[in-house]
C-alpha cells in the first residue's frame, strides 16, 4: 500500500471517528433533552434518527455516484452540521423530528462514503485489517462521546454548537485531504422476499435488534434523568453498555464461526433477556448496575452481526452487498419502532416496561433461533465469517471487485 493510500484511510478513519464521537455525545444528549422538554411525542422524536438513517443508507449511493466521494461526504456533513445549529432556534416536536430525521440521513451517507471510500482503496489482502481498525476506532469514539454528558450543561445550546463544530472538524479533513476518488461499481439487486425465504432467522433478528437497540439507547438515558441520575452516572452507564458491546464482539464471533450461529442467537438472546429482567429487580447502585450494563450491551451489541453472518452463510456469495443492505433495511425499522413500542410503555409502566419489552423480544428471538437450530441443518461456514459489525457498516464494507463479492462464473453451480 503506497503512502498515499495509506494517508487517506487514516485520514476517513480519525475523519469518521470524529463523527462517532459527536454521534455518542449527541445520541445521549438528545434523549435527556427530550426528557426535559416535554414533548408530546418524545418516541417520535427519538426515532425519527433511524428512520432517516435507513433512508439515507439506500438513496445515498445515487448521490455519491453522481458527485463523488469528497463532495458528498462534504455535502452529508454539512447537512448535519445545518440540521444541528438550526435545532435550538427551533424546540418543538414536528420541528425536530424532522432535523433528525435530516440527521440521520447525513450520517448514513457519511458512513457509505467512508465505507465504500475505504472498500476501493485499501488492499484486498490489507482489507480486513483496515475495516478492524475503522471499527474499532469508531466503536472506541462512539464509547467516550458519553463521557461528553457530565460536562455540559443539558438546557443550554453549547452542545449544539459542540456537533456541529465536531461535524465541521471532520468536514475539514476529507476536503483538504489529496485524494483520487474511488471507482463505484454496481451491485446485485436482491427481490424482496428472497432473503426472507432463505434466511427468516437472520431477518427476524435484525428486525428484532434494531428495536431493542432503538429503545435502549433512545429511553433508557431519559429515564435516568427523570429520575434525577446524575448526568456522571449516566454518562458513566451508557459508556460502559458501549463498551461491553465492543469487548463480546471478539469471543463471541469465534464461538459464533465454530458452532451453529442459530444456537450462539439463542444463547445471546436468553443472555439479554435474564440480564434485562435481572436488571429490574437490581438494586439502583454502581456496584450492581454496571456490571449488569457490561453484560446487556455486550449481548445486545453481537446479535446484529450474528445474524448477518448467519444471513451469508444461506445466500450465494455474489449478493453480499444487496444482502448486507437489506438487512440494515430491517434493522433500520426495528429501530423506528422501538422507541415508539418503548415511549408508550415507559410512560404507563416506567422504565421496568421497557425492559419487560425489550426481554420479550429477544426472548422470541432465542426461541426461533433455538427451534430453527433443532429443524434444519447448519451451513458451512465457507465464505461469510463473523465480522465486528455494526448497522452502518454493512453494504459498503466488502470488496465489489472481489471475485466473493462479484456474481459467480457462469459455470458456477450456484
Amino acid at each position: 500500500m503506497s503512502a498515499s493510500i495509506r494517508t487517506q484511510i487514516g485520514m476517513l478513519v480519525i475523519a469518521t471517528s470524529v463523527v462517532q464521537f459527536a454521534n455518542g455525545f449527541f445520541g445521549t444528549y438528545i434523549s435527556l433533552r427530550v426528557a426535559i422538554e416535554g414533548f408530546d411525542v418524545p418516541g417520535l422524536v427519538l426515532s425519527a434518527y433511524f428512520a432517516g438513517f435507513t433512508l439515507g443508507a439506500f438513496r445515498c449511493g445515487s448521490i455519491i455516484e453522481r458527485i463523488g466521494h469528497i463532495r458528498a461526504y462534504a455535502a452529508f456533513a454539512a447537512l448535519v452540521a445545518a440540521a444541528v445549529a438550526i435545532m435550538p432556534l427551533l424546540i418543538g416536536s414536528l420541528a425536530w423530528v424532522i432535523l433528525r430525521a435530516i440527521v440521520g440521513f447525513g450520517c448514513a451517507g457519511i458512513f457509505v462514503t467512508t465505507e465504500s471510500w475505504l472498500t476501493a482503496k485499501a488492499l484486498p489482502s490489507e482489507r480486513g485489517r483496515v475495516f478492524s481498525i475503522y471499527m474499532v476506532g469508531t466503536f472506541l469514539a462512539l464509547a467516550l462521546g458519553q463521557l461528553l454528558i457530565a460536562r455540559v450543561d443539558v438546557k443550554a445550546s453549547a452542545s449544539f454548537n459542540a456537533i456541529v463544530a465536531l461535524f465541521a472538524v471532520a468536514l475539514i479533513m476529507v476536503t483538504t485531504a489529496r485524494a483520487e476518488p474511488p471507482r463505484v461499481s454496481a451491485v446485485a439487486v436482491l427481490p424482496y422476499g428472497v432473503l426472507t425465504r432463505a434466511a427468516p432467522i437472520a431477518v427476524t433478528g435484525c428486525a428484532l435488534s434494531g428495536l431493542v437497540g432503538g429503545a435502549f439507547y433512545a429511553l433508557v438515558p431519559a429515564w435516568m434523568q427523570d429520575q434525577d441520575t446524575p448526568r456522571e452516572t449516566i454518562a458513566l452507564f451508557m459508556l460502559v453498555a458501549v463498551l461491553g458491546g465492543f469487548a463480546f464482539q471478539i469471543p463471541v464471533g469465534r464461538l459464533s464461526d465454530r458452532f451453529d450461529r442459530r444456537i450462539v442467537l439463542a444463547f445471546l438472546g436468553l443472555g439479554f433477556a435474564g440480564t434485562a429482567i435481572v436488571m429490574v429487580h437490581l438494586p439502583r447502585s454502581l456496584s450492581t448496575i454496571l456490571p449488569a450494563a457490561v453484560l446487556l450491551g455486550g449481548f445486545m451489541s453481537t446479535l446484529y452481526p450474528v445474524c448477518v453472518a448467519h444471513a451469508h452463510d444461506r445466500m450465494p456469495a455474489g449478493r453480499v452487498v444487496a444482502v448486507s443492505g437489506r438487512l440494515i433495511l430491517v434493522s433500520g425499522l426495528g429501530s423506528v419502532l422501538g422507541p415508539l413500542i418503548g415511549a408508550s410503555l415507559m410512560a404507563r409502566f416506567g422504565i421496568d416496561g421497557v425492559f419487560y419489552f425489550m426481554a420479550v423480544a429477544v426472548i422470541l428471538l432465542a426461541l426461533v433461533a433455538g427451534f430453527g437450530s433443532l429443524t434444519t441443518h447448519s451451513p458451512m461456514h465457507l465464505k461469510a465469517p463473523f465480522k465486528i459489525l455494526t448497522p452502518q457498516a454493512g453494504p459498503r464494507a466488502h470488496d465489489p471487485l472481489d471475485p466473493l463479492d462479484g456474481p459467480p462464473p457462469l459455470n458456477d453451480p450456484r
